[in-house]
């Protein structure tokens, strides 16, 4: 019996070898299946298929590495020279995950390139990837990172986030940067609610839009806390506050940029801070993204 598994064994080992040599035969005497088979498999044209096989003698997995290089070469050299190009469009990412969440404000000059799926794509990379390596660092406590070194992180299983984004300037021809990214991460006893205004349908795992919010706070209903949270991330995308304030604040009317004595957006006859207070809910931070406004650094 023992044998007769050795024998199989080998057998099989042969046949998978005459069929390596057979197909890699084929591509030898016929260079256009091969160069077909590369552009299948690359997305590349079949005129540069067809010239990194003459130039690797016919091996596809050569020939496909080489091309992934110099594509990568090419969109750097693409986007060097859109760099100074306005990119005022594109999207907000926001992931929520265990007690944790991302935010993502990724870039392009027009709405068209902002709807395309590849486009996309890229935001939730970028997102993904910054969640990724901010649950890696295992911290307790309240986290709260500004992502300055984002293009050096590795995206799962792939380049750069730099280069990630070169080869979509290169692909779509537009200028694309990541102007603005958070991660948070708070205690298991406190929350974190979320708004995207301007939802992009479809998305699976990640919310995409205009405008996002993320609100910490603690306290709430135990049944309606995810509720309460979509609440107040409404009414800071809506409003726009720039600074928390104290519950005993006066309010401002119309001009107010502190949070807790704003007028709720959701229920006009309290103020936020006393709609917290009715939920028995405390705010202790916020963070507001708005799709291609400027930074006082820009200014």
């Amino acid at each position: 019996w023992h044998c007769i598994l050795y024998l199989w064994s080998v057998r099989t080992e042969v046949v998978k070898g005459c069929l390596t040599r057979h197909v890699q035969s084929l591509y030898t005497s016929c260079p256009s299946l091969a160069a077909d088979k590369a552009r299948k498999s690359t997305g590349y044209t079949f005129i540069n298929c067809k010239k990194a096989l003459e130039k690797f003698n016919n091996d596809v997995t050569q020939a496909e590495i080489w091309l992934h290089e110099q594509a990568k070469k090419d969109c750097w050299s693409k986007a060097s020279k859109l760099e100074g190009r306005k990119a005022k469009e594109g999207l907000i990412g926001l992931i929520m995950g265990d007690n944790a969440a991302v935010m993502v404000e990724v870039n392009c000059e027009t709405d068209f390139v902002a709807r395309n799926e590849k486009f996309q794509q890229l935001v939730k990379d970028v997102a993904l990837s910054i969640m990724a390596h901010h649950s890696s660092k295992k911290q307790t406590g309240y986290i709260k990172v500004h992502s300055p070194d984002w293009h050096f992180q590795e995206v799962p299983e792939g380049p750069s986030l730099a280069d990630q984004i070169a080869l979509n300037i290169g692909r779509l021809g537009e200028n694309i940067g990541m102007r603005c990214a958070v991660s948070l991460a708070v205690p298991s006893k406190w929350h974190i609610g979320s708004y995207v205004h301007g939802a992009v349908p479809g998305q699976v795992g990640i919310e995409m839009g205009r405008y996002g919010s993320l609100v910490v706070f603690q306290g709430g209903p135990k049944e309606g806390m995810d509720a309460l949270g979509r609440k107040l991330g409404q009414h800071i995308v809506g409003e726009a506050p720039v600074s928390l304030g104290n519950l005993d604040d006066i309010p401002c009317g119309e001009s107010e940029t502190r949070l807790l004595p704003q007028t709720f957006l959701l229920d006009p006859k309290y103020t936020v801070g006393q709609y917290l207070t009715l939920q028995d809910a405390r705010v202790l931070d916020f963070i507001r993204f708005q799709c291609g406004e400027r930074t006082s650094q820009e200014e």
